[in-house]
Formats: C-alpha cells, sequence, structure tokens
C-alpha cells in the first residue's frame, strides 16, 4: 500500500480526528489508554450540555468554565486505539459539544453573529480539512494540534474571557488566528504534496 503523507502515519484515524489539545492529551496518556473512549466523552457531553442549557456561560464567575472542565473527563480515553466498533462516534460528539459551547457563550455575551461565525467557521474548517486529509493520506504533522488549542484549549481559553468579560475581544483574536494557522498551514500541506488525491485513489485501487 502507498501511503502519501507530511508527517508521522497515526495510529488510529479515528483518533487523530479528536483533535485534543495538550491538555486531553496529558489525560490520556496518564491513564496509558486503557479507558475506553466512547463512555466518557458520551457522559462528558451530556453534563456538558446540561450545563449550557442551565445558563452557566453568562455566569461572570468561574462557573463559567464548568463545561469546558466537564468535558476534558473525555480526554482520559484519548490515548486509546479508537478500535471499538462505535468508537467513530467520538469525534463527532466532541465536535457538535464545542460548537454548542462556543455558540451559547457566545450569544449569551451579545457576541456579534459575525464572529461567532468567523470562530465557528475556522474550528470547522480544520475539523473538514482534517478528515479529508487523513482520507487522501495527507497527514497533518504533530504540532498542529497543540498550536490549535485543541477543543480543550480553545474552549478554556473562551471560558477564560467569559470570566474577564473579554468575549469579543476573544473571539475576534482567536478567530484571526485559527483561520490564520489553519488556512496556512493546510494551503502549504497540499501544495507540498501535489498529486496526493490522485495517490491515495491509486493506492485504494491497488489493495
Amino acid at each position: 500500500m502507498t501511503s502519501v503523507y507530511l508527517a508521522p502515519v497515526p495510529r488510529s484515524t479515528v483518533a487523530a480526528q479528536r483533535d485534543d489539545g495538550p491538555l486531553a492529551a496529558a489525560m490520556g496518556r496518564l491513564v496509558l489508554g486503557q479507558i475506553p473512549p466512547l463512555p466518557p466523552v458520551i457522559a462528558a457531553a451530556f453534563v456538558t450540555g446540561a450545563l449550557l442549557l442551565l445558563g452557566v456561560t453568562g455566569a461572570d464567575d468561574f462557573s463559567v468554565f464548568a463545561p469546558a472542565v466537564v468535558l476534558l473527563l473525555a480526554g482520559a480515553g484519548s490515548s486509546h486505539p479508537h478500535d471499538g466498533r462505535l468508537d467513530w462516534l467520538v469525534p463527532p460528539v466532541l465536535r457538535l459539544t464545542e460548537y454548542g459551547f462556543v455558540a451559547s457563550l457566545g450569544f449569551g455575551r451579545s457576541v456579534p453573529p459575525v464572529l461567532i461565525a468567523l470562530l465557528i467557521g475556522a474550528i470547522a474548517f480544520h475539523h473538514y480539512d482534517l478528515v479529508h486529509r487523513l482520507r487522501q493520506r495527507v497527514y497533518p504533522p504533530s504540532w498542529l494540534a497543540a498550536a490549535g488549542l485543541g477543543w480543550d484549549g480553545r474552549m478554556l481559553l473562551i471560558a477564560f474571557g467569559g470570566l474577564l468579560d473579554l468575549v469579543p475581544f476573544v473571539f475576534a483574536v482567536l478567530a484571526v488566528y485559527l483561520w490564520g494557522l489553519f488556512g496556512w498551514e493546510s494551503l502549504t500541506a497540499w501544495l507540498a504534496a501535489p498529486g496526493s488525491g490522485n495517490a491515495a485513489a491509486d493506492a485504494d485501487v491497488q489493495e
């Protein structure tokens, strides 16, 4: 099988789609990959969703961190191979929870809708690009998840903005940073791998 990639091949494409940041990845290493990924993700997402419905993102104290901190429990399964029958559900659950948190905090703090759309758009672009690259075997570099802060880092940073009552500013800065980072890295990666899609397609045919 021929692979086209710019970085080491991930041991699990499902795990690579999680987009874990340093904190979530560290939690997974702490338990040595012994915890299945789906149960903690489902439990954490359920509690996080309940907190969002209760309106904690509108609080002006440390409770604004509650959804992000609770979802960190999902990091315990980050080092698992994600080889279970339903483990493919983990990335979309993390995606929806992060998007919901960003939207809830943004609308709850009267952030201009365009800023909310720009920030969620930057994150969604990265997630779409990540899935497409994994399919085409144009693998992202290992530093990208840390530079992009991961879902955990982004949520904590936005919550910190809520604590300081700087949500619009944080949304604007983070949107510009993420669009610049993900857009530049994606463009340079695809330009450095011309014909990667054809090569991957040929490899699939040969298999």
